[in-house]
Parts: structure tokens; sequence; C-alpha cells
């Protein structure tokens, strides 16, 4: 279970504290997905980011099957995102000077569980509907391909929890609702908790639980 307790994030400026988030609270269960909307600049990556263990929160804790990573020393806390959290972004992060299959199994180079990875990430390729691209360089991806990779290299590790940032906000139309299809069919399928940031209605009502990130304060809609 993912549990979110009264977090708040401000940041120090020139005029005082700037407060981003405030009093944020919610749980998600294994095999639950949610959205989460919200204009420009209300907090939303920022959120995602203390969720995902990149940022700690100024106020409040976040466990994920009752671990409080911010808990752990730096390279433990490395270690924990590596195994249990799965990260998409807008910008698909590809490497690139490596191939599909080999950005696919990066995370697990550092793991000390990568037996069989080879076999799982084309497994996995197949499963996003790459199988004929498992040799090509990002460069030669299209921008819905390039996400597709993104979306199998995050759940190589089989992670408990999946985060997404604007997963088809660079996407046509099309590529987009490749996108989200795939991703829901994936999360069900793998059973891990999904939470996806995004400015895109259609892709935001896809998902059973769906929140909005308003006046620092989150509301479920």
């Amino acid at each position: 279970m993912l549990k979110v307790e009264n977090i708040s994030k401000e940041y120090p400026s020139p005029r005082g504290t700037l407060q981003i988030l405030s009093e944020i609270s919610f749980s998600l269960s294994r095999g639950e997905a949610a959205s989460i909307m919200g204009p420009s600049g209300s907090g939303k990556s920022t959120l995602l980011y203390i969720l995902g263990a990149l940022e700690p929160a100024s106020s409040g804790v976040v466990t994920l099957d009752g671990q409080n990573p911010f808990q752990l020393t730096t390279p433990q806390l490395a270690g924990f995102r590596n195994r249990h959290i799965g990260f998409v972004f807008q910008d698909h992060c590809l490497l690139p000077q490596c191939s599909v299959i080999e950005n696919v199994v990066t995370p697990t180079l550092v793991s000390e569980n990568s037996a069989n990875a080879g076999e799982r990430a084309r497994e996995l390729i197949k499963q996003v509907g790459l199988q004929d691209r498992m040799e090509h360089r990002p460069a030669e991806l299209s921008g819905g391909e390039k996400q597709r990779v993104a979306l199998a290299r995050a759940l190589i590790m089989k992670p408990q929890l999946i985060l997404c940032d604007e997963p088809t906000g660079n996407l046509d139309q099309a590529s987009a609702d490749a996108v989200a299809s795939l991703l829901v069919e994936l999360q069900q399928q793998q059973e891990t908790i999904l939470i996806v940031v995004t400015h895109n209605l259609e892709l935001a009502g896809r998902f059973p639980r769906q929140y909005q990130l308003r006046a620092q304060r989150l509301y479920e809609a």
C-alpha cells in the first residue's frame, strides 16, 4: 500500500516562504490506479517526485508497504527506488547510444536480482509491441515507440509503484491513445499501484481514482 499522510512542501524565496503543497493525504492499495490533474505550476510534478522518493517533503510522511524511504541512507534510498518504483516521464529519458533492449534492462544493471533480466526485457518489449525494434536505437523510433520503451523499462524490476509525469504530453493523438491503453492494460496485468499526472482529460478519465490539485491541496473528484 502507498500511504501519504499530511504531506506539505515549501521553498524559501526572496519574498518569504513559498508554499507548494499543503497537508495532502491519500492512500492506494496494490492494483489501484489514479490520475492527478491541476493547472500548470500547481505542484503536480513536485508531488510525484515526493511520492517517488526523489525529493523530501517539508513535513508529513510517505510510506510504501510500511517503509518510509527517507529513513534510509543515500545508497539504500537509491536501491529502494530501483526495486520498488518505476518512472515514466514526458521526455522518455532513453539512453541514445543504447538499443531498445539495452535501455529496458538498464535498471537491472545495479540490482542484485538481475537473473533472467534479458528474458523479462524481451517479454516486456513484446508486450508493448516492439519485438521488431529490439536492436533499434531511440533515434530510429517514433515518439510513441520511445514512450513504450520507457514503459517497458519502468516495469522491468516488477515495481510496486509506477509514477507517470505527462506520459502522453509530447505525443500526437493516435500515439497518445495507444500509449494510454497500453499503460492501463499493463498496470492491470502487473497489479501495480499507478499514479499518472496529466493535463489530458481523456487519459485522466481512464482511471477509477481521479484527483485535482489546486490551491496547494488535493481533492478527489
